[in-house]
């Protein structure tokens, strides 16, 4: 406590008076380094930030087949669905997901007119469709051959169950849908006219049923993504014969679909440290002039996935290579620059995250060129073209980067994008700076992060990262760049990087196929790392906390000792970082950990010198959001060191 202080007695025999309890409860309540309220450890979710030893997790495995109409651009499919219930209690409904109703009539997002969504670079993500009309057809849902009673809530749809499912038991759903493909445009999916079809969100999924919120029903209207079932799953795609598939999953039928040449191209490709083209510019172009009659199905396996999506064109040039198992692809047009880089760019991301993070799960990392403006799925990314390798490198890179984050630590993106975006882009910016090492970019671009925060945390309109993205006014900031500038600061001013990276991994590990809330992320760093960080969650995920730290005074005392008054004049807590000037030049830094606010909002630094100092700085690196850089100087008048 930092006043108030209540005398410490036998209980019973002084009574204290209410007042002074209120006091000091006041204080203690008003303290930046009081205890994070969070959900009650159990068996399920433990006190150290792991699963406990009764997690639980439902378990959703498909088999699906799907043709695509190319002359109408409509998907039909059929599949089954083999849903356990792994929870502790007995269901008697099930909750689909059917996210194609984004743009069926009368969807909230038509209703609301929902605005795109804008990032930096001039991405646009639209989800209105551009007037488009859709929706998806479930033309059956069974279970051994009876139709099931169900009803359509927008995106979501509730299936009676024949019978209640109890704990570890399991029921197979046969069904069957149709869906027009939207054009170009619709957000995280779409088409180029009859040319080239990024298909995702295109079967019923299971909702997520778990121990924190039952059934995860929010609705799908486009700024919230996804919060999926692990599972396997058995896929066949059947497209016109001159298409190439690109898919999440090891293909299964190569012989099938591919020339003999293409299959020995691939396989030196495994072996390869650069590019194989497996399919030429020259046989791409000549397939996309001839085309051929008739049509082909491509099967694909996948194993413990939380999704599928597949992109099918005539016009693809495939290059492909391999690292350590991965064989790593990229799908792309003829016209599309500087794309015959951007294998080498998947091989060194999939490579850099794997030796931070963990190792990369699965048999392949596939990159697709076309018209979605970025969007990840297991195995596979959508990328669009760009003129400048700089932002390529940076989609390309993102959208990898959420191999780790959801897709392999599989969080609730519907409510929480910043445990998914805001991590992934964290890891993004080590991944730039070392792909561009040694350029102005590489080693500029982080700096971004402190220019945005100029403009995007305005006091009034920013809000803070616990806020769900359909309710976010910034989703980029929010999101994306906030978390990563809070992961920045967490691992270079709070933790160092050696702590800090052992937290981080720990918690991949722990929730490799699992699904973290808050939370556990939050108990993870601190039992790891040994450090209460609850007062950084706080200000950094619950509030729009904001940061002033200031040099007061400083003052000589006797020959060998200069006092450094300081001050903490905003909300935001951080540790401190001094640079001291002296008389004869040189300089020199101390660092002061957080718990120098203890007491308070100010404090007195002692720093043992018989040297005469000339000038300070605060955050001499510059790495803080300080919302006044001219407190950080004495005298007030001196200018920055260079």
């Amino acid at each position: 406590m930092r006043a108030h202080r209540v005398p410490v007695v036998a209980l019973g025999l002084i009574a204290v008076a209410p007042a002074a309890f209120a006091a000091a409860q006041s204080v203690a309540d008003s303290s930046p380094f009081r205890a994070l309220a969070l959900p009650s450890p159990d068996r399920v979710r433990g006190a150290s930030g792991a699963p406990g030893p009764d997690y639980w997790q439902q378990r959703a495995d498909y088999t699906l087949r799907a043709s695509l109409d190319t002359a109408a651009s409509v998907l039909r499919g059929t599949g089954t669905i083999h849903y356990v219930n792994r929870s502790p209690d007995t269901l008697r409904f099930v909750w689909v997901q059917l996210d194609q109703n984004l743009f069926a009539p009368g969807s909230i997002t038509a209703v609301l007119n929902q605005p795109p969504l804008h990032f930096e670079g001039g991405a646009v993500f639209d989800f209105t469709g551009k007037g488009f009309v859709g929706g998806v057809t479930v033309e059956r849902f069974e279970a051994a051959g009876r139709d099931l009673e169900r009803t359509v809530v927008g995106p979501m749809m509730r299936v009676e169950l024949p019978s209640p499912l109890a704990p570890d038991a399991s029921i197979d759903f046969e069904m069957a849908w149709h869906f027009p493909i939207p054009p170009y445009g619709a957000g995280r999916m779409g088409r180029v006219g009859t040319r080239l079809y990024e298909i995702a969100q295109w079967y019923p999924r299971l909702a997520v049923y778990d121990d924190v919120h039952g059934w995860n029903t929010l609705p799908y209207i486009g700024a919230g993504e996804f919060y999926l079932e692990y599972g396997d799953f058995d896929v066949s795609l059947t497209v016109p014969a001159g298409f190439l598939v690109a898919a999440t999953g090891t293909l299964a039928n190569a012989s099938d679909v591919l020339t003999a040449e293409q299959r020995a191209r691939l396989e030196r490709a495994r072996q390869a440290t650069e590019r194989v083209e497996v399919v030429t510019r020259s046989e791409a172009e000549a397939n996309g002039r001839h085309g051929r009659p008739g049509e082909r199905t491509w099967r694909f396996a996948a194993t413990n996935v939380r999704d599928f999506a597949w992109a099918a064109s005539p016009d693809y040039r495939w290059d492909a290579s391999g690292w350590e198992g991965v064989l790593i692809q990229t799908f792309y047009r003829p016209a599309a620059t500087p794309w015959e880089e951007a294998n080498r760019m998947g091989r060194f991301t999939i490579r850099f995250f794997s030796e931070r993070w963990g190792r990369y799960p699965y048999p392949h990392a596939t990159t697709v060129e076309g018209p979605v403006e970025g969007m990840e799925y297991p195995m596979l990314t959508f990328v669009p073209s760009y003129d400048k390798r700089e932002d390529l490198y940076w989609v390309l890179m993102h959208e990898f980067g959420h191999e780790w984050f959801p897709m392999l630590v599989g969080s609730d993106e519907r409510r929480y994008p910043w445990m998914d975006e805001g991590f992934n882009s964290f890891i993004d910016y080590d991944a730039a700076e070392a792909y561009f090492r040694g350029t102005a970019y590489g080693d500029t671009v982080r700096r971004e992060l402190l220019h945005l925060y100029r403009s995007a945390a305005v006091p009034g309109r920013e809000q803070p990262l616990i806020t769900r993205p359909v309710e976010s006014r910034d989703l980029s900031w929010t999101a994306y760049k906030k978390p990563a500038l809070m992961l920045t600061i967490l691992r270079d001013a709070v933790l160092g990087a050696e702590l800090f990276d052992r937290g981080l991994r720990e918690y991949v590990r722990r929730w490799s196929s699992r699904h973290p809330q808050p939370a556990d992320f939050f108990r993870t760093m601190a039992n790891v790392t040994g450090r209460d960080l609850d007062w950084f969650w706080r200000q950094w995920v619950y509030t729009t906390a904001r940061l002033d730290q200031a040099v007061d005074s400083v003052r000589p005392v006797g020959r060998d000792s200069t006092y450094i008054f300081l001050s903490n004049r905003s909300q935001m807590t951080l540790p401190v970082t001094i640079e001291l000037t002296y008389a004869d030049g040189t300089r020199d830094r101390h660092v002061y950990p957080v718990e120098m606010w203890n007491l308070g909002p100010h404090f007195v630094a002692r720093v043992a010198t018989n040297r005469h100092v000339t000038a300070i700085r605060l955050d001499p690196d510059g790495i803080y959001p300080d919302g006044d850089r001219a407190n950080d100087r004495w005298p007030a008048t001196a200018p920055s060191p260079p």
